[in-house]
């Protein structure tokens, strides 16, 4: 073995320092230049120095364009060129993808003056997949190896797991495609080694406002680069995880200028946004997944009102006004990220009785579905929601028995339940238990034809967006005592506010959907009532009770004797 080989695995004191060991940066220099390409840009140094230096597990978050595959091709190199006896995974969305990583790595080490102690020997693994570097000691796991995202992950042992770019767009455009994602993910504890050295680091690109990259455990660290500096208005969309670079590019009032103009300037930036459209631009070049999706998703729990609801009387009319000091930060919440609850502004003096009382019910069938139901009743435009849920179980009787409680408690007057499943079985079923409990509500059954996805919001959207949908804050602490039941991956999923907040108009866009779909129904029921003027409502309610009170005059013994003449009644005379 020559001296300087001899140098370069040494770890005693004494060995010389090797500049290229110290810092990733001036490796990444140097392997740049012998590929031909300019010199690394700030936004590639400033990644570089967070994959040195950062910890254990960590996340990087960068523009599409930056050239984090290159980065991690030269980091991986890096990391043999510092130990050769790392053992070093890459994980890529495709085998294809996982392959060509593995051939530039060994591109560069075939071409690299400074790599050229790294080729592998002629006993030693040398495919597409996989490849030993010439100083290893003999191992059952090759140097390298790469694999693709939905391929078998165990079967060899890892000092870093280098997740580069797992979530495409091919593989995490449904809930269901995301969640197996993250089950595929959850496979390198059982790769990595459990030693103090060991790393899992994904480079990546979010796909979607429910990206993997927002799931990761919080014993990961991330860091977002994006392509230009936020705004006032989108900063609070990166929370903590913005390079710190970048954050102080925010506070010298940089807004909405290029973070690394070498790679793109402002008139690439504005031609990359008309080219992904407005919702693309935000994240694959902001990284700004609370704002991507603002058209895409409809239902925002800040258009909600949040106010106990009365049992029997309600204001008239109720003000929305999002402030700061109405924001209810003690409630749970299960929407998008930066979407607040806000207690109502205020409300008008006059208080009248509810209109209608209405439960709507959607049964489940079998499996994980619930029974979603949710309650509302009707004043003057405004839905006032005091519970709404979903229970397991489907024709099973303690689900009816808690139907028909629910009922009785509201003192419903309608259910409306959908009838698509059974053919209408389960209303025969719960009459009798209704009955039971001494519920006379009418029953109308309803059945959908259209799209599920599309008939929801199409009812939901111009009555949340109007600020006429006003819950109890009980519902949404209940709502969220009723989903810890279920396993961690799919609680959230559970939840009537995810479900009302993540629902699209595309088709199976949620995994779960009973709970959202029972108050679509419920607010449907009052389609017809939604169109009335507030104050016209008062007006009629007004000489109704009126009407009523005159009424009562003239049945008072101090009246009898004055019949009402053709032209009307002495107090109705005197009221007009």
């Amino acid at each position: 073995m020559s001296a300087s080989k001899t140098a370069l695995l040494a770890s005693t004191s004494a060995a010389p320092v090797d500049p290229l060991k110290q810092d990733f940066r001036k490796f990444l220099w140097l392997i740049w230049k012998h590929i031909n390409l300019p010199d690394p840009t700030p936004t590639q140094y400033d990644i570089a120095h967070f994959l040195q230096n950062g910890p254990n597990k960590i996340c990087i978050e960068a523009f599409r364009g930056v050239g984090k595959s290159f980065l991690t091709s030269a980091f991986v190199l890096w990391c043999l060129y510092c130990n050769p006896q790392l053992k070093i995974m890459v994980v890529s969305a495709s085998k294809n993808r996982a392959d060509n990583f593995v051939i530039f790595c060994q591109q560069l080490i075939q071409t690299v003056p400074e790599l050229a102690f790294l080729k592998p020997k002629a006993n030693q693994r040398s495919s597409r997949v996989e490849f030993d570097v010439g100083p290893a000691e003999p191992d059952q796991t090759p140097s390298v190896f790469a694999r693709g995202i939905d391929s078998q992950l165990t079967g060899g042992r890892a000092d870093i797991i280098v997740s580069d770019d797992v979530e495409v767009m091919n593989n995490s455009m449904t809930v269901a495609a995301r969640d197996l994602l993250i089950e595929k993910t959850k496979e390198y504890s059982a790769i990595i080694k459990p030693l103090p050295h060991t790393r899992i680091i994904y480079l990546g690109t979010p796909q979607t406002e429910d990206s993997i990259y927002n799931k990761l455990p919080e014993t990961f660290t991330k860091r977002i680069w994006p392509a230009q500096v936020p705004t006032t208005e989108e900063i609070a969309g990166y929370g903590l995880d913005l390079a710190p670079r970048v954050r102080r590019m925010f506070d010298a009032g940089l807004y909405g200028q290029p973070t690394d103009p070498e790679r793109f300037n402002m008139d690439e930036l504005i031609d990359r946004r008309a080219e992904y459209g407005a919702a693309g631009y935000q994240l694959q070049f902001m990284l700004n997944t609370k704002l991507s999706d603002e058209e895409r998703f409809p239902l925002k729990l800040k258009n909600l009102i949040v106010m106990p609801v009365p049992p029997a009387k309600a204001p008239v009319d109720v003000f929305w006004l999002p402030n700061p000091d109405r924001e209810l930060k003690d409630l749970p919440k299960h929407g998008m990220a930066g979407d607040n609850l806000y207690a109502s502004a205020g409300h008008s003096n006059e208080w009248l009785e509810f209109q209608q009382r209405v439960m709507s019910i959607d049964p489940s069938g079998r499996g994980k579905d619930e029974t979603g139901y949710a309650v509302g009743f009707h004043l003057a435009g405004n839905i006032w929601v005091p519970e709404a849920g979903g229970l397991q179980g489907g024709y099973d009787p303690e689900t009816l028995d808690l139907l028909a409680k629910t009922a009785k408690k509201h003192r419903i007057q309608t259910l409306v339940i959908e009838s698509n499943f059974g053919d209408g079985m389960f209303a025969k079923l719960l009459e009798p238990v209704l009955l039971r409990h001494s519920v006379t509500a009418e029953i109308v059954e309803v059945r959908s034809t259209t799209m599920k996805e599309q008939r929801i919001l199409d009812v939901l959207e111009p009555v949340v967006t109007a600020h006429r949908l006003i819950v109890s804050p009980e519902v949404f602490e209940e709502d969220d005592k009723s989903i810890q039941k279920y396993e961690s991956l799919i609680r959230s999923h559970k939840s009537l506010f995810h479900q009302m907040t993540h629902i699209c108009r595309e088709k199976d866009a949620l995994r779960f959907d009973d709970r959202v779909d029972a108050l679509a129904m419920l607010v449907g029921h009052f389609v017809e009532l939604m169109s009335q003027d507030a104050q016209k409502v008062a007006d009629r309610e007004r000489d109704e009770w009126l009407q009523a009170q005159i009424a009562k005059l003239h049945e008072s013994p101090l009246n009898r004797g004055f019949a009402p003449s053709s032209a009307g009644s002495w107090a109705g005379d005197r009221v007009v």
